[in-house]
């Protein structure tokens, strides 16, 4: 999955920095509170905790990540981590520079905001299966921003720095919507690990067929039939559990199967284009240039070199 970026806003004005290690700057509203970090002197191990569920994501630089007892990791641009209320997370910094600052964004959401949200989407767009109900995965708290989360994440960043007397109304709808794209995101997160082999929803039958079935035509009829679904309602259910349609979805493991096999440099486009489900080699090309910004050509001489 690529990588989608969030538009930084300008960095403070030097005479108004309070400390060159995390420099904040808040934005509250009703049911959530905007912080922006910024550091400009390299540092290890910062500590940093928030009393409510707070998502983050890093818009300008690298930080290395200590969170639960998990490995550290570098946290780069276009990446977003969830963390929950109460939890101590400790960063380094290695790279900052008051020339090279690092920027990340925090938005703390008030638990009863989060619970009404949940309540609301359970009771209103229950999820087909046994026992199965939204809710936040903080087992899953790091991913790559799709479309959909960065562009929702903008949309709340403009929210909460608007001077607009409708702000905060504007922003409860928007952290719906941010929520819905998070659980979307942490779905499709553990699909693509391989991680989500949950026997009661509809889509563990469907995400089998088309890994079984990538070279063949794999139509709408074929996935709502496995679901025995409508057409309209198993589109609508797709949509709705993962945030992109499912022939958008067939795309993407045909892509994620081009790109293991281009691991091989030996393997020829041609061949890669037939093995990943694709019938013409140009229309191949163009989609893959589309979706990784490089030809799989390209793509392939990165695993050579």
């Amino acid at each position: 999955m690529n990588r989608n970026y969030i538009k930084p806003p300008n960095l403070s004005n030097e005479k108004s920095l309070k400390t060159l290690v995390e420099n904040r700057t808040v934005y509250n509203l009703n049911h959530c509170e905007l912080n922006l970090f910024e550091t400009y002197k390299a540092s290890e191990l910062v500590p940093l905790k928030f009393n409510d569920l707070v998502v983050t994501s890093m818009l300008r630089g690298k930080k290395v990540m200590h969170l639960f007892d998990d490995p550290s990791f570098e946290y780069l641009p276009g990446e977003t981590v969830v963390i929950p209320s109460n939890v101590e997370m400790k960063i380094d910094f290695p790279e900052a520079t008051k020339n090279n600052p690092t920027q990340c964004l925090a938005l703390a959401i008030d638990q009863h905001k989060i619970t009404q949200t949940l309540d609301f989407l359970n009771e209103r767009y229950p999820k087909e299966g046994n026992k199965q109900f939204w809710h936040l995965d903080y087992q899953n708290y790091y991913f790559y921003n799709n479309v959909e989360l960065a562009t929702t994440i903008n949309k709340l960043v403009k929210e909460c720095m608007s001077t607009s007397v409708t702000k905060d109304v504007l922003a409860d709808l928007t952290l719906q919507e941010l929520l819905i794209r998070i659980i979307q995101t942490q779905t499709t997160k553990s699909i693509d690990d391989g991680l989500y082999t949950n026997p009661n929803s509809p889509i563990t039958q469907v995400l089998e067929y088309i890994r079984l079935n990538l070279r063949e035509n794999i139509s709408l009829k074929n996935l709502s039939d496995i679901c025995c679904m409508s057409t309209t309602s198993f589109y609508r259910f797709f949509k709705r559990e993962l945030g992109m349609s499912p022939i958008e979805f067939v795309i993407s493991e045909k892509m994620r199967c081009a790109k293991k096999l281009l691991k091989n440099p030996s393997i020829q486009i041609n061949e890669v284009c037939h093995l990943s489900g694709f019938e013409d080699s140009n229309y191949f090309i163009r989609l893959f240039k589309k979706h990784e910004g490089i030809t799989p050509k390209q793509y392939q001489l990165l695993y050579v070199n």
